[in-house]
């Protein structure tokens, strides 16, 4: 355990800009608690000790802010910075090297049993109140931008924004589009579906002013 604070410690204070001292990470920083208490939670979980595990997760959880489920599989030098609110799942697994900012959520979209969580892969970056969701993959050195839901695999070395999240910036495969960086298609469906109900509203309003000037 202790070969881990000295490296986790040392993570942080790299990547984190306030530079903060070895006193300060090491009593002060939620998201390496979090790594720790995830450590000890993930053990008794391996060792068939279940709701042991469980109670550990939630007394990690009461202290840190941060809700690691104790089956997930968590790499080395993970940065939680802020992290009240981050929320991993259960089958998630998570790289090395990987940064998560606070309210970030890897959950599932299904009920069934099985994969049901991302996979996060080596130097990913995760902006605050990202919600990466389903058994998708967020490729290695990747970036999700803050309050992006995403839903698709992310591939490797990019940068996607938005809800859904979409891929902006180099390294991006080609997608069609109707120009002025819209994509082909319905962009916003409940938009083009109230257009056309405005449409048809005004052919009718102009049928009746036609049939009272008949008339």
């Amino acid at each position: 355990m202790t070969p881990e604070i000295v490296e986790l410690g040392r993570s942080i204070r790299a990547r984190d800009p306030a530079r903060p001292s070895w006193f300060e990470v090491i009593f002060s920083y939620p998201g390496l608690h979090a790594v720790l208490w995830h450590r000890l939670a993930h053990r008794l979980w391996g060792w068939g000790l279940r709701g042991l595990a469980r109670f550990t997760s939630h007394l990690g959880r009461m202290l840190t802010g941060i809700e690691i489920h104790p089956g997930a599989r968590i790499g080395r030098r993970l940065f939680i910075d802020h992290g009240m609110g981050v929320v991993i799942g259960e089958t998630a697994t998570i790289g090395n090297d990987v940064t998560i900012y606070h309210g970030v959520t890897l959950g599932g979209l299904s009920l069934k049993p099985g994969k049901r969580h991302p996979d996060v892969a080596d130097g990913a970056i995760l902006g605050a109140g990202a919600q990466v969701l389903g058994p998708i993959t967020v490729g290695e050195g990747a970036r999700v931008g803050a309050n992006s839901v995403v839903v698709n695999n992310v591939l490797p070395l990019t940068t996607v924004v938005g809800i859904p999240a979409r891929c902006v910036g180099e390294g991006c495969l080609e997608t069609p589009t109707v120009g002025y960086g819209l994509p082909a298609g319905e962009a916003d469906p409940l938009g083009e579906r109230m257009a056309a109900i405005e449409a048809e509203l005004r052919a009718l309003r102009a049928q009746l002013e036609q049939q009272r000037k008949a008339g």
